[in-house]
C-alpha cells in the first residue's frame, strides 16, 4: 500500500499547474508511473485497491480504474484477480532515476562521425537571420479544419508582420519547439524540453542527419527486418552496413540483437565491429504494425547504455492507435540519454506542411543543428508559428481525435472488403494502429507482377519483399486506407480483385 509520503507525492503531482492540461486519470497514472520510474515503488509492492485509492485522492473510482488500466497496459503493474494490483516484477530492470542521476546521464559520451565532426567544427552555413487508391501513409486532408488554420495564420501575420517573412533560426521557432515538447511529454510520455527540440522539414531529413552526423561510412547499424524503406535508404546512402534483426508479434526480437552483439564482440577483424545504433519503430512497427513490448524496450535501453550506442526511435504515426491508449515512447523510459526521438506532422496534420522534428540528447543538439544548416538551413517561420498556435489552442488534439475515429472505421471497412472480395488472394493482417494494412499473398502470384498490374490500373501498392534486408520475407503488399472514404475503398478493392483475377488466368 502507499505510504503517506507517497500518497502526498501523487496529490502534489495532480495539483501541479504544469499538469493541468492532462485529464484527471492521466495525472494519477503519470504520478504513480513516476514513483515506479524513480524506484520509490519497488517491484512486487502491492498497490491500493481502486476504491481505496479513489477515496484517498478524492477522485471517482472510474478515474482510479482508468489510471490502473493504463499502467497495466504499459506493463508497469500487474492485476491479479482476487489478490489486487502490484508493481510489475519487470520494473526491476528499470534504472533508478533521480534528479541528480538524470542530470549526470543527460550528458552521454559524445562520438560523432568524421563527417559529422567536420560539419560541426566548420560552423555550417549561416544566414542573416492527389492520392491514388491504397497509397500507404497518405492521410485524409478533406476533413482538415482549413478555416481554423487560415484564421490562425492571419493572427500570426498580424502579430509578427514582416518579421514572419524572415529566416527561422536553424533549430526552429521557439513557440513551436515549446509546443512540441509539451505535446510529446503529455501525449507520448517523453522527457523533452524546448531546448532539445530540433524542427525539421520531415522525418526523412531527421534520418539523413542521424546517418550523416553519427556514423562514418562502413559502420554498422541494427535495423528491424522488415524495415521502413526510407530509413534503410538513408543509412545506405551514408555508406552504413545495415544488420537486420527479425520481428515477432512483440516487435524487434531483442534477444537476437543481444546475441549478434555478443558474437561480433567476440570476433576478430571487420566481423567484430559491433553496431553503435539500432533503428526502431516501436509504437507501430513499419510495416507489420507490431508494438514493441515493455520488456524489450527496457532491454534495448540497457543495450544502448552498455554499448554507448544510440536508439533512433521513429514515432511516425503513433497518434493513430485504435485499441486503447498507445504505449509511451522509448525516449521517455531512457534515463541514460541514448535515445533520439523522431516525429512528424506530415501524417497527423497534412503532407504539405513539411514539418518534422527530433527530440535530442543535449550533447547532440548543437552538432545536429549545425549539420542541418548544410541541408536546407531552416523551416519556414509562418507554418511553424501557425502550427504552434494550432497545437496550443487544442485544435491539433481535436483533429487527431476526429481522424483517429475516421481511420479506425476505414481500417475496419477495408478489412471487411478484403475478406469479402479478396480472401482467395490475400490474408489481411489488421493492425492495431497506423494508416496502412499489410496483406500477405496466399495465391501463387508474383508480388512484383501484382504491384505493377495494380499500378497500371490506377492503384498504388507497396510490396513487402523489398522491405526485408534478409533472405527471409513474406510476399504481399501494404494497402493504405486513411485517405479513402468507405465507398472509395470499395471501388478500389473491386478494381484490385479484377487485377488479381487477371493474373491468375
Amino acid at each position: 500500500m502507499f505510504k503517506h509520503a507517497q500518497l502526498e507525492t501523487v496529490k502534489a503531482w495532480m495539483a501541479d499547474p504544469a499538469h493541468g492540461s492532462m485529464p484527471l486519470h492521466a495525472r494519477v497514472q503519470r504520478a504513480i508511473r513516476q514513483l515506479i520510474l524513480d524506484g520509490v515503488l519497488e517491484a512486487g509492492r502491492p498497490l491500493p485497491a481502486t476504491r481505496a485509492l479513489a477515496a484517498s485522492l478524492g477522485v471517482s473510482r472510474d478515474t482510479a480504474e482508468s489510471a490502473y488500466g493504463q499502467l497495466h497496459a504499459e506493463g508497469f503493474i500487474e492485476r491479479r484477480v482476487g489478490s489486487g494490483s502490484f508493481v510489475s516484477e519487470r520494473t526491476q530492470r528499470l534504472p533508478v532515476r533521480s534528479h541528480s542521476k538524470r542530470a549526470k546521464s543527460s550528458a552521454p559520451h559524445l562520438r560523432l562521425s568524421q563527417r559529422g565532426m567536420a560539419m560541426f567544427q566548420g560552423g555550417g552555413v549561416r544566414d542573416f537571420f492527389k492520392p491514388r487508391a491504397f497509397a500507404p501513409g497518405v492521410p485524409e486532408t478533406r476533413n482538415f479544419p482549413l478555416q481554423t488554420w487560415e484564421r490562425l495564420e492571419r493572427q500570426v501575420l498580424k502579430e509578427y508582420g514582416t518579421q514572419a517573412l524572415l529566416h527561422s533560426p536553424p533549430q526552429g521557432m521557439e513557440p513551436l519547439r515549446r509546443a512540441i515538447a509539451d505535446y510529446v511529454n503529455l501525449e507520448r510520455g517523453a522527457c523533452a524540453s524546448p531546448e532539445r527540440v530540433l524542427v525539421l522539414t520531415s522525418s526523412q531529413q531527421a534520418l539523413t542527419l542521424c546517418a550523416s552526423v553519427l556514423f562514418d561510412a562502413g559502420e554498422r547499424i541494427f535495423i528491424e527486418d522488415p524495415v521502413y524503406h526510407g530509413a534503410r535508404k538513408a543509412f545506405d546512402a551514408a555508406g552504413l552496413e545495415c544488420m537486420p534483426v527479425p520481428l515477432d508479434a512483440d516487435g524487434l526480437q531483442v534477444e537476437q540483437l543481444l546475441a549478434a552483439t555478443q558474437a561480433m564482440a567476440s570476433a576478430n577483424g571487420p566481423a567484430g565491429q559491433v553496431p553503435r545504433a539500432v533503428f526502431l519503430t516501436p509504437s507501430h512497427q513499419f510495416p507489420s504494425g507490431a508494438t514493441l513490448s515493455l520488456d524489450r524496450r527496457l532491454a534495448v535501453i540497457e543495450w544502448a547504455r552498455q554499448q554507448q550506442g544510440w536508439i533512433i526511435e521513429d514515432d511516425y504515426d503513433s497518434e493513430f492507435h485504435y485499441a486503447g491508449k498507445p504505449t509511451a515512447c522509448v525516449q521517455g523510459l531512457d534515463a541514460h540519454g541514448r535515445t533520439i526521438y523522431i516525429g512528424t506532422f506530415t501524417k497527423s496534420v497534412f503532407p504539405g506542411l513539411r514539418i518534422g522534428y527530433m527530440v535530442l540528447p543535449e550533447a547532440l543538439v548543437a552538432p545536429m543543428t549545425v549539420a542541418r544548416t548544410l541541408l536546407d538551413g531552416h523551416s519556414a517561420p509562418i507554418p511553424q508559428l501557425t502550427l504552434a498556435r494550432f497545437i496550443d489552442a487544442g485544435h491539433f488534439g481535436a483533429h487527431v481525435r476526429t481522424m483517429r475515429a475516421v481511420y479506425a472505421e476505414r481500417r475496419d471497412v477495408l478489412a471487411r472488403l478484403l475478406r469479402a472480395h479478396l480472401a482467395e488472394f490475400v490474408e489481411p493482417q489488421v493492425p492495431a494502429g497506423g494508416m496502412q494494412m499489410p496483406c500477405v499473398l496466399i495465391r501463387d502470384i508474383a508480388e512484383t507482377a501484382a504491384v505493377q498490374a495494380a499500378q497500371r490500373a490506377g492503384i498504388d501498392l507497396l510490396g513487402l519483399t523489398g522491405l526485408y534486408a534478409s533472405s527471409r520475407h513474406q510476399a504481399g503488399f501494404l494497402m493504405g486506407f486513411a485517405a479513402h472514404a468507405p465507398h472509395e475503398l470499395e471501388a478500389g478493392v473491386m478494381q484490385l480483385a479484377k487485377v488479381l483475377r487477371g493474373l491468375c488466368r
